[in-house]
Order: C-alpha cells, then structure tokens, then sequence
C-alpha cells in the first residue's frame, strides 16, 4: 500500500493514509510485527555506520548536514521498530488505522476498562508483597497475550483496525507495568 492511498476503514468509513517514513525499507526489513530484534539491531548498525556525522567530518557543511539528518532518521526508525507498541502503532498508521487514541473515536471495550480500574485499585489496596506479584505476573500475562493477538492481527490477518483497538489496550498495560516498577522501587 502505497502512502497516501485511501483505506476503506468499515462501511462508508474511508481515511487516508498519512505520508509516513519507510523505517523497514530502510533497515531492509519486511514491515511484520514480529521482528527479530538481532537482525533489527545489526541493520541498524550497518546503516548508521553509512550514515553517521563523523564519517562525513571531513566532508562539506551541507554533507555534513545531510549525514546528520540520515542520523537522525535512523535513531527515530529503530526507536520506534524496537518497541512493539510503537511498531505495532507504526504499522496501523501505515494502514490507515491510526492506533494512538488522540486520532480515533473508536472507545476501549467497557470489559477492559474495568479490568483497568480492577487492577488499580488492586495495586493501590495491596500491601502485601505477594498480592502485589501476582497482580505483576497477571497484568505480564495480559501483556504477553496481547503482544500474541497482535501479531494475529496485522501479521496474519492484516485487521488493522481491530490491532489499533489492541495497541491501545497495550499502551495502558505497558504504563501499568511501568507504574507497578516505579511503585516497587521507591
């Protein structure tokens, strides 16, 4: 699918595509969600010693400016193709399914909201250390599932409407886990 393409999104429903960066072309990888995270970094590396400022130290300004640029781009591509939110997020966009809430009207299931408040007010009750990993190893395993059906989604069944509803259900959970570390620490 080329950028700027129109994508029917359901019936009478049509977005267009957004222009955005081709990060997989550019490591020369295929645009999947499951990636493999060595062959990701060692296109990278490869990639920026092509590209990086100081190869080009000797070069012009303008040179030097292009090559900074090139850097730059490359930092952003594998920042957002390590992370499988933002990959995940990346490929719907590509596909007209803009996954990141502030662009859609679409509404998280009711089931996962309270599934949501269930687990704050779990994590906010539990003083117990127990009560508190295994509430960890519950909200792990969601991650885990949903990182599996979106997979599903945009690999197999290229739904990238339903992998936009998911990615937003992952950011949440990835947010809780970050809480639930951060809580841990202190």
């Amino acid at each position: 699918m080329r950028s700027g393409s129109r994508v029917p999104r359901g019936p009478g429903d049509v977005c267009l595509v957004s222009q955005l960066p081709e990060y997989f072309a550019l490591f020369g990888l295929a645009p999947r969600f499951a990636l493999d995270s060595q062959r990701l970094a060692a296109a990278y590396r490869e990639v920026l010693v092509q590209v990086h400022p100081d190869r080009h130290a000797a070069s012009g300004a303008a040179q030097q400016r292009v090559a900074m640029q090139m850097a730059s781009h490359a930092n952003e591509a594998y920042r957002i193709l390590k992370s499988d939110s933002a990959r995940a997020a990346y490929l719907c966009r590509m596909h007209g399914a803009l996954a990141d809430g502030l662009e859609s009207s679409r509404r998280v299931p009711a089931e996962f909201l309270a599934l949501q408040m269930r687990w704050r007010e779990s994590w906010e009750d539990a003083k117990d250390p127990e009560a508190r990993r295994a509430l960890r190893q519950e909200v792990e395993a969601t991650h885990a599932d949903l990182l599996t059906r979106i997979t599903g989604e945009i690999d197999e069944r290229a739904d990238y409407v339903a992998a936009a509803d998911s990615v937003r259900a992952l950011l949440f959970v990835e947010k809780f886990i970050e809480k639930m570390a951060a809580d841990t620490a202190d």
